[in-house]
């Protein structure tokens, strides 16, 4: 049965394809973007478009409605330390705005991008829902307060929430109208970009920061999912989520790749050198951070299908390529 959802952030990287993913199930789509990161370009042909922050939620939020996605949110750690006060009002401020839309149309469905920054360094590996949250940096933190603030709401006003805790999100998605959906951050942040970077000669060298962790390369090793099978695990909260429940799930293919293995899977994706060079660590690096999604697989019936590093690369390789070609 088709659907009506609001998308918050849709005009970036995993709102625009989850939105993507949304019309090709037969939903109807808006996507509320304020373009401040985001871009129209972006945003899928057959969705509704309206400019605007999440602050004013209120204004095209109406009781036809069945659920919202929020990816809506300042994202950049480095950012988030430097200037806290804007993550707490855009993260945090603009989360309870929306919220307090949804009660006053009577939209009783959630779907939240949250991060697997609220857990912090990690106590076990794999990490679990279970395990403590103690997030090291403000957008972590923001984004643990929404999840405390929608789990408040499920439990006083039987809202149908479903936090969705992501690591490392690659790749790119073709959508079946043949409009390729893919990773562009200004600054970037994000490794497989990086190194791409450098494939396509736009970065001198990738920058390795320590090479003496207790891993089996001494690079630090991440969980990565592909931007598509993260599309779809939104999909399946929609249909999971369940009135006064505010469930959390992780996702994450549950091995994780070393620094190294990213770079040596460009190089042999993209048949071109990348020089790498060696810096100091970073201080709140943990050696590894890799996702339990057992909880992800009972509850939503969701299985990364995608989870080759190098299938994951290619895509993400065509993509950036694409976009040199278009300047």
């Amino acid at each position: 049965m088709s659907g009506k959802y609001l998308v918050t952030g849709g005009a970036g990287y995993v709102g625009s394809v989850v939105a993507a993913h949304l019309l090709e199930a037969g939903h109807e789509v808006t996507v509320l973007d304020d373009l401040s990161t985001g871009f129209r370009a972006a945003v899928p042909a057959g969705a509704r478009f309206v400019e605007g922050r999440i602050q004013d939620a209120a204004d095209h939020l109406t009781p036809d409605y069945d659920a919202v996605l929020h990816f809506a949110a300042s994202s950049q750690v480095g950012e988030s330390v430097a200037n806290p006060e804007k993550y707490w009002a855009n993260n945090v401020g603009g989360s309870m705005a929306l919220l307090a839309a949804m009660r006053a149309a009577g939209v009783r469905k959630l779907v939240f991008s949250s991060t697997a920054a609220t857990y912090g360094e990690p106590v076990d590996t794999p990490i679990t829902e279970s395990d403590p949250t103690a997030p090291t940096s403000p957008y972590g933190a923001t984004k643990l307060a929404v999840d405390h603030m929608i789990s408040g709401a499920a439990a006083a006003h039987g809202l149908a929430a479903v936090s969705l805790r992501y690591f490392n999100v690659a790749g790119a998605y073709t959508a079946a109208s043949g409009t390729t959906f893919g990773e562009r951050h200004s600054p970037e942040s994000h490794l497989i970009p990086l190194v791409l970077q450098v494939a396509l000669g736009e970065r001198a060298a990738i920058s390795v920061y320590g090479e003496d962790y207790p891993t089996p390369d001494g690079t630090c090793v991440r969980d990565y999912i592909h931007v598509a099978d993260l599309a779809e695990a939104h999909l399946r909260a929609l249909d999971a989520a369940t009135g006064g429940e505010h469930l959390i799930c992780n996702l994450g293919n549950g091995k994780g790749f070393s620094v190294r293995e990213v770079i040596d899977t460009v190089r042999e994706v993209t048949g071109h050198p990348v020089p790498e060079t060696v810096a100091p660590r970073r201080g709140g690096d943990p050696a590894v951070l890799v996702a339990s999604a057992e909880a992800a697989h009972r509850r939503l019936g969701w299985s990364p299908s995608r989870a080759d590093l190098a299938g994951i690369v290619a895509d993400a390789w065509a993509f950036a390529r694409s976009e040199e070609s278009q300047g």
